[in-house]
């Protein structure tokens, strides 16, 4: 039984493309439906939707691990997290009020954090001039609120996208680029460079609806089909929104993992020692399928996380790229438009 014929008698999401598909050179060109206008205009309206204050800070999974505090810069404010002895996140500015050490360095001691130089215990509380800030635990990411950043009327929670209802396999990719997150919004808000750009996991990419401007139909409708091994893809029709100023979400509304949602976000760390800005890009994959063998894919979480971390990786590795070249081109005056 050949592979794509018996993958559709088992009732596999795979298709076989073409033997005379186009190759990466013979594909349409799709410069003439990326019009800058278009996705400036998205990113406008994108930058004025409400976001509460609210900054991903990293991965739930990855707060409370060992006994040590997690730290992050955002803005160019320290910041420590960690948890209680009952799980729950906690934050703050990251110096000790004593005499401004470091707090990421020091060690969770039952629930409390305990600084490295001289002792001072924090247990979430105000304490000798620190104060606490609001976060956030949304099962998948942590979230930190700096009203004094954001400058924005306070939400008493982020603006959260909507995530498939349990049984969901999730996985977090994380890295830093030389830019703003203007420019990584800018890049997720741009459909068209996928099969251009990304031969290596996309194809047959189709921007089959893109917003005109209204805000309540402000999205982006592409069909698009997943590489897997050889002519083998797994086609998909995904919507792509930006719920807010610094995220943009990719929902699954047909095909495989319908529900599913890869959601990127992006946190403003500050400017490094050359003068530039520093964005994270956090990525969470969170993965669904009503499919009966799903189950085994849950069980096997653990050991298939790294693999969608890989996967992750791989496509910020090109879109990091663009969007630090994009940052360049703002910054000497040169992009286009």
């Amino acid at each position: 039984m050949s592979g794509a014929r018996g993958a559709r008698r088992r009732g596999l999401p795979l298709r076989a493309r073409r033997r005379d598909h186009a190759r990466w050179e013979q594909q349409s060109p799709t410069w003439r439906e990326a019009k800058p206008a278009l996705i400036a205009g998205a990113l406008k309206r994108a930058a004025a939707r409400p976001s509460g204050n609210w900054y991903v800070i990293g991965a739930s999974r990855d707060i409370g691990r060992g006994g040590r505090p997690f730290g992050r810069t955002v803005g160019g404010l320290e910041v420590v997290a960690w948890r209680t002895a009952t799980g729950e996140l906690r934050a703050g500015p990251g110096a000790c009020p004593h005499l401004g050490a470091p707090l990421r360095e020091g060690r969770v001691v039952c629930g409390t954090l305990v600084c490295r130089w001289h002792g001072l215990s924090l247990d979430g509380r105000p304490f000798a001039g620190w104060e606490p800030l609001p976060a956030h635990d949304d099962g998948v990411l942590a979230w930190v609120r700096l009203d004094a950043l954001g400058g924005e009327p306070p939400l008493e929670r982020p603006v959260v996208p909507r995530r498939p209802e349990g049984g969901a396999v999730d996985a977090v990719f994380g890295a830093v680029g030389r830019c703003e997150p203007q420019d990584v919004v800018a890049n997720r808000l741009d459909p068209w460079h996928g099969s251009w750009f990304h031969p290596y996991s996309f194809v047959d990419l189709s921007v089959v609806d893109a917003p005109e401007g209204e805000e309540d139909d402000d999205a982006f409708t592409v069909d698009v089909s997943f590489k897997v091994a050889g002519r083998l893809v797994v086609p998909v029709r995904a919507v792509f929104t930006a719920p807010e100023p610094r995220t943009v979400v990719m929902h699954i509304t047909e095909g495989e993992g319908v529900t599913s949602v890869v959601e990127t976000h992006a946190t403003p760390l500050g400017r490094g020692q050359d003068g530039a800005p520093r964005t994270a890009v956090t990525e969470a994959v969170v993965a669904a399928s009503d499919r009966r063998g799903f189950a085994a894919a849950r069980a096997a979480a653990p050991a298939l996380r790294p693999l969608m971390r890989w996967a992750a990786g791989r496509l910020w590795r090109d879109d990091l790229a663009y969007a630090e070249r994009r940052w360049h081109l703002r910054s000497t005056g040169r992009f286009p438009g």
